[in-house]
Protein backbone atom coordinates (compact mmCIF):
# COMPACT_ATOMS: atom_id res chain seq x y z
CA UNK A 1 0.00 0.00 0.00
CA UNK A 2 1.56 3.61 -0.73
CA UNK A 3 0.21 6.10 1.87
CA UNK A 4 0.59 9.70 0.27
CA UNK A 5 0.49 13.16 2.23
CA UNK A 6 -1.45 15.92 0.02
CA UNK A 7 -0.45 19.23 0.97
CA UNK A 8 -2.81 21.48 0.62
CA UNK A 9 -3.31 25.35 1.44
CA UNK A 10 -7.17 26.52 -0.12
CA UNK A 11 -10.22 24.68 -0.46
CA UNK A 12 -9.51 21.46 -1.26
CA UNK A 13 -10.67 20.99 -4.55
CA UNK A 14 -8.32 18.56 -5.94
CA UNK A 15 -7.31 17.29 -2.50
CA UNK A 16 -10.91 16.01 -2.40
CA UNK A 17 -10.94 14.68 -6.02
CA UNK A 18 -7.90 12.59 -4.99
CA UNK A 19 -9.33 11.41 -2.13
CA UNK A 20 -12.09 10.38 -3.75
CA UNK A 21 -10.08 8.58 -6.72
CA UNK A 22 -8.32 6.27 -4.00
CA UNK A 23 -10.86 5.52 -1.83
CA UNK A 24 -11.24 2.12 -2.47
CA UNK A 25 -8.32 1.33 -3.69
CA UNK A 26 -6.04 -1.39 -2.43
CA UNK A 27 -2.66 -0.08 -3.65
CA UNK A 28 -3.01 3.54 -2.82
CA UNK A 29 -4.18 5.27 0.20
CA UNK A 30 -4.38 9.34 1.49
CA UNK A 31 -3.40 9.10 4.88
CA UNK A 32 -2.32 12.73 5.52
CA UNK A 33 -3.37 15.69 5.18
CA UNK A 34 -0.98 18.71 5.34
CA UNK A 35 -1.67 22.44 6.01
CA UNK A 36 -0.44 25.75 7.19
CA UNK A 37 -3.95 27.96 6.99
CA UNK A 38 -6.30 26.24 9.65
CA UNK A 39 -9.22 27.91 8.01
CA UNK A 40 -8.12 26.60 4.83
CA UNK A 41 -11.25 24.36 3.09
CA UNK A 42 -8.64 21.58 3.07
CA UNK A 43 -9.31 21.07 6.90
CA UNK A 44 -12.81 20.47 6.32
CA UNK A 45 -12.62 17.92 3.51
CA UNK A 46 -10.23 15.90 5.43
CA UNK A 47 -12.06 15.71 9.06
CA UNK A 48 -15.24 14.29 6.79
CA UNK A 49 -12.85 11.78 5.18
CA UNK A 50 -11.75 10.84 8.76
CA UNK A 51 -7.88 11.69 7.51
CA UNK A 52 -5.51 13.45 9.94
CA UNK A 53 -4.35 16.44 9.58
CA UNK A 54 -1.52 18.10 10.25
CA UNK A 55 -0.79 21.68 10.95
CA UNK A 56 2.72 23.49 10.10
CA UNK A 57 4.41 26.50 10.79
CA UNK A 58 6.44 28.59 8.79
CA UNK A 59 9.66 28.82 11.03
CA UNK A 60 9.33 25.13 11.90
CA UNK A 61 8.66 24.21 8.30
CA UNK A 62 11.83 25.95 6.31
CA UNK A 63 14.36 26.45 9.47
CA UNK A 64 13.55 23.71 11.45
CA UNK A 65 13.00 19.52 10.61
CA UNK A 66 10.28 20.33 7.75
CA UNK A 67 8.28 18.52 9.83
CA UNK A 68 9.90 14.88 8.31
CA UNK A 69 9.95 13.15 11.49
CA UNK A 70 5.42 13.41 11.43
CA UNK A 71 6.14 12.18 7.79
CA UNK A 72 7.54 9.21 8.72
CA UNK A 73 5.55 8.35 11.78
CA UNK A 74 2.39 8.43 8.82
CA UNK A 75 4.86 6.14 6.85
CA UNK A 76 4.39 8.62 3.73
CA UNK A 77 6.07 6.95 0.56
CA UNK A 78 4.60 9.94 -1.49
CA UNK A 79 3.60 13.49 -1.36
CA UNK A 80 1.43 15.54 -3.38
CA UNK A 81 1.38 18.80 -3.34
CA UNK A 82 -2.51 20.57 -4.63
CA UNK A 83 -2.18 24.45 -3.94
CA UNK A 84 -0.07 24.16 -1.58
CA UNK A 85 1.38 27.68 -2.10
CA UNK A 86 5.05 27.53 0.50
CA UNK A 87 8.12 26.48 -1.71
CA UNK A 88 9.28 23.51 -0.42
CA UNK A 89 12.36 23.16 1.92
CA UNK A 90 15.83 21.19 0.39
CA UNK A 91 15.76 19.07 3.58
CA UNK A 92 12.44 17.58 2.57
CA UNK A 93 13.17 17.66 -1.12
CA UNK A 94 16.57 15.12 -0.49
CA UNK A 95 14.16 12.96 1.81
CA UNK A 96 11.50 12.53 -0.66
CA UNK A 97 13.80 12.39 -3.76
CA UNK A 98 10.92 12.16 -6.84
CA UNK A 99 8.38 11.29 -4.44
CA UNK A 100 6.72 14.77 -4.51
CA UNK A 101 5.37 16.27 -7.22
CA UNK A 102 2.66 19.16 -7.90
CA UNK A 103 -0.11 20.41 -10.37
CA UNK A 104 0.47 24.30 -11.82
CA UNK A 105 -2.67 25.81 -13.77
CA UNK A 106 -0.54 26.95 -16.61
CA UNK A 107 1.97 25.21 -19.31
CA UNK A 108 5.35 25.02 -17.88
CA UNK A 109 8.02 26.76 -18.39
CA UNK A 110 5.48 29.70 -19.12
CA UNK A 111 3.39 31.07 -16.41
CA UNK A 112 5.23 29.57 -13.28
CA UNK A 113 7.62 30.95 -10.31
CA UNK A 114 7.07 32.68 -7.00
CA UNK A 115 4.18 34.76 -6.94
CA UNK A 116 2.12 32.83 -10.08
CA UNK A 117 -0.36 30.69 -8.55
CA UNK A 118 -5.16 30.87 -9.01
CA UNK A 119 -6.28 33.87 -10.67
CA UNK A 120 -2.28 35.63 -10.86
CA UNK A 121 -1.57 32.96 -13.59
CA UNK A 122 -4.94 32.83 -15.48
CA UNK A 123 -5.25 36.61 -16.16
CA UNK A 124 -1.11 36.76 -17.25
CA UNK A 125 -2.25 34.54 -20.08
CA UNK A 126 -5.34 36.34 -20.83
CA UNK A 127 -3.18 39.27 -20.64
CA UNK A 128 -0.59 38.06 -23.16
CA UNK A 129 -3.43 36.81 -25.39
CA UNK A 130 -2.20 33.57 -25.52
CA UNK A 131 -4.57 31.23 -27.51
CA UNK A 132 -4.24 28.11 -24.97
CA UNK A 133 -3.59 27.23 -21.48
CA UNK A 134 -3.50 24.50 -19.32
CA UNK A 135 -1.96 22.48 -16.52
CA UNK A 136 1.20 20.87 -15.99
CA UNK A 137 1.99 17.92 -13.72
CA UNK A 138 5.53 18.00 -12.50
CA UNK A 139 8.26 16.51 -9.91
CA UNK A 140 8.98 19.14 -7.32
CA UNK A 141 12.87 20.05 -7.16
CA UNK A 142 14.31 22.95 -5.39
CA UNK A 143 13.03 26.02 -8.20
CA UNK A 144 9.51 27.05 -8.30
CA UNK A 145 7.80 25.51 -10.78
CA UNK A 146 10.95 23.53 -12.38
CA UNK A 147 10.91 19.91 -12.04
CA UNK A 148 10.47 16.99 -14.43
CA UNK A 149 7.21 17.57 -16.59
CA UNK A 150 4.92 14.39 -16.54
CA UNK A 151 2.41 15.71 -18.07
CA UNK A 152 0.56 18.46 -19.71
CA UNK A 153 -2.58 18.78 -20.66
CA UNK A 154 -4.24 21.87 -23.17
CA UNK A 155 -7.55 23.42 -23.20
CA UNK A 156 -8.05 26.93 -25.50
CA UNK A 157 -8.74 30.65 -24.22
CA UNK A 158 -11.52 32.10 -25.51
CA UNK A 159 -12.07 35.63 -26.46
CA UNK A 160 -14.38 36.80 -23.65
CA UNK A 161 -12.87 34.77 -21.06
CA UNK A 162 -12.08 36.28 -17.20
CA UNK A 163 -9.67 34.66 -15.30
CA UNK A 164 -12.75 33.42 -13.23
CA UNK A 165 -14.40 31.44 -16.06
CA UNK A 166 -10.39 30.16 -17.69
CA UNK A 167 -10.05 29.00 -13.76
CA UNK A 168 -13.00 27.13 -13.91
CA UNK A 169 -11.96 25.27 -17.28
CA UNK A 170 -8.07 24.64 -16.03
CA UNK A 171 -9.72 22.98 -12.71
CA UNK A 172 -11.36 20.59 -14.94
CA UNK A 173 -8.21 19.44 -16.28
CA UNK A 174 -6.87 18.78 -12.93
CA UNK A 175 -9.39 17.23 -11.22
CA UNK A 176 -9.36 14.83 -14.91
CA UNK A 177 -5.70 14.22 -14.67
CA UNK A 178 -4.20 14.64 -11.64
CA UNK A 179 -5.09 11.34 -9.72
CA UNK A 180 -5.03 9.45 -13.23
CA UNK A 181 -0.59 10.47 -12.70
CA UNK A 182 -0.86 9.62 -9.18
CA UNK A 183 -2.09 6.40 -9.75
CA UNK A 184 0.13 5.58 -12.68
CA UNK A 185 3.33 6.64 -10.79
CA UNK A 186 1.95 4.77 -7.52
CA UNK A 187 1.04 1.48 -9.11
CA UNK A 188 3.01 1.03 -12.60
Amino acid sequence: MQRIAIFASGSGSNAQKIIEHFDSSTKVKVVLVVCNKPEAGVVAIAEEQNIPVLLIEKERFFRGDSYIKELEEYTIDFIVLAGFLWKIPAALIQAYTNRIINIHPALLPNYGGKGMYGLKVHQAVIDNNEKESGITIHYVDEQYDHGKTLLQATCPVLKDDTAASLAQRIQLLEHEHYPKVIEELLTQ
